[in-house]
């Protein structure tokens, strides 16, 4: 039986692999959940400095004229090692590196990189008669934001996110800058390879001629309810460096609850939005990740389904290319294997020994598990489900307009974009959905 290459794609895609090719064609023009990437009848306030049009993903007559930026800079390695030891000698530092089997001379070149590109910032927005701050993480203040007409970021997509995490009700600018374009990959950054920090004024010239159009990253907000709505976050970018006894605070409290148990009243635990939006993901699931995480998940509003896996991950457009694409990803191998299994099952003739066809199926796959920052929609993944006679999946992979989750889990927890924590034990409901007024606006070249 002769199969042409194209057929094989669609055939696999659909028969294999339970995906339609015309649901690829749907997210390859970012309809998604039944919504196109504009938002119609939305409106936002925007500054005057920055001009934007209506629509709601890119602007093709984008205006940048700031007059005051903020620069948010990354902790190098090397700056997080000498902060933690700072009661050390140079000599001591580097011993106690070498100990630890890091290398004292490339981290001490990477942060002199570092300094190098960010350097560079600074220079070109003088050159351009923009008034320039630094500062680093331990100084992003809602002050230091309200005083800038954009925003910076000089480092990777960590430094992102964390200056991702302080925007609320803002819609200033957020742009990221690769400060070592050789080991950050940095997809929230302007293009690494062309425009990396210490080759920003010829980005920033392009900027402020309109050579580039905005996106829109949409955010997802989390609203709290049940039990532990109102605890405290743990900054995780933090704890380790300033406060490492926040590491176990959970779980001490978790103990205190077990001795004093909350008093049951009638009236409902207090519900509210938490005060941070996911740019990435969400994570909810056991703090430590040996545990089977046990919860009751239901979509758009759909039946409750109780389920146990290894945790959820609900991401964004913007972090469909991150943990969410790693975890649902195919190999070549995989695909292989299943063919080699429906040749044997079917009767089919798929060529599993063409390496080029495999590599373009593969690839076609994998391309469907991203799609467009700017579309207002999340997509979900159920980690390693457990599937028994008790327990069912019916869809671990899957998009959604609206998530709730409620806990029955002892230690887990509900952490945005990787760096903040909250508590998300017994009790706790999670209800995600798209922040449509929290979007984050950014720059895109050409």
């Amino acid at each position: 039986m002769c199969i042409t290459k194209s057929v094989i794609s669609k055939h696999l895609l659909k028969h294999v692999f339970g995906i339609e090719h015309n649901y690829l064609s749907r997210l390859s023009n970012n309809n998604l959940c039944g919504h196109h990437s504009e938002l119609h009848g939305m409106r936002y306030k925007y500054l005057v400095r920055f001009k934007t049009s209506k629509s709601y993903g890119e602007d093709n007559a984008p205006v940048f004229a700031p007059r005051r930026v903020t620069v948010l800079t990354k902790m190098t390695r090397f700056q997080y090692e000498r902060r933690r030891q700072r009661q050390m000698s140079e000599n001591e530092f580097r011993a106690y590196l070498e100990s630890k089997d890091s290398d004292y001379d490339r981290l001490l070149l990477r942060h002199k990189n570092h300094q190098a590109g960010l350097e560079a910032v600074k220079k070109a927005f003088e050159a351009a008669g923009i008034e320039t701050r630094i500062v680093e993480r331990f100084d992003l203040t809602s002050s230091t934001l309200d005083w800038a007409d954009a925003v910076f970021t000089a480092g990777g997509d960590g430094t992102y996110l964390l200056a991702a995490s302080k925007f609320i009700d803002n819609n200033k600018p957020l742009i990221g800058l690769n400060t070592d374009p050789e080991r950050s990959e940095g997809h929230l950054c302007l293009p690494k390879r062309k425009y990396p920090a210490v080759n920003f004024a010829a980005a920033l010239k392009r900027m402020l001629a309109g050579d580039f159009r905005w996106r829109w990253l949409q955010r997802i907000k989390v609203t709290m309810s049940g039990q532990h709505s109102n605890d405290t976050p743990i900054e995780l970018h933090d704890q380790q460096l300033s406060f490492p006894e926040l590491r176990f605070i959970e779980h001490i409290a978790e103990r205190e609850q077990e001795r004093h148990p909350v008093n049951i009243t009638s009236n409902p635990p207090p519900v509210r939005v938490l005060p941070v939006f996911a740019l990435n993901e969400v994570f909810i699931g056991e703090s430590l990740s040996s545990r089977v995480s046990y919860y009751e998940f239901s979509a758009d509003d759909g039946p409750g389904e109780k389920q146990k896996s290894s945790g959820i991950t609900i991401c964004t457009g913007t972090g469909s290319s991150s943990w969410h694409f790693h975890i649902n990803h195919l190999s070549v191998s995989s695909v292989r294997d299943i063919l080699v299994i429906a040749n044997q099952k079917t009767g089919s003739q798929f060529p599993v020994d063409d390496w080029h066809m495999l590599e373009s199926v593969v690839k076609e796959f994998n391309d469907s598990l991203r799609f467009s920052p700017s579309s207002p929609c999340m997509a979900y993944t159920i980690r390693d489900p457990v599937v028994n006679g008790v327990f069912q999946v019916s869809n671990p992979r899957n998009f959604a307009t609206k998530i709730r989750i409620r806990s029955r889990m002892w230690d887990a927890c509900l952490v945005v974009d990787g760096g903040i924590s909250f508590k998300f034990n017994d009790g706790a409901v999670a209800t995600l959905e798209i922040a449509k007024d929290q979007a984050i606006r950014t720059v895109v070249f050409d």
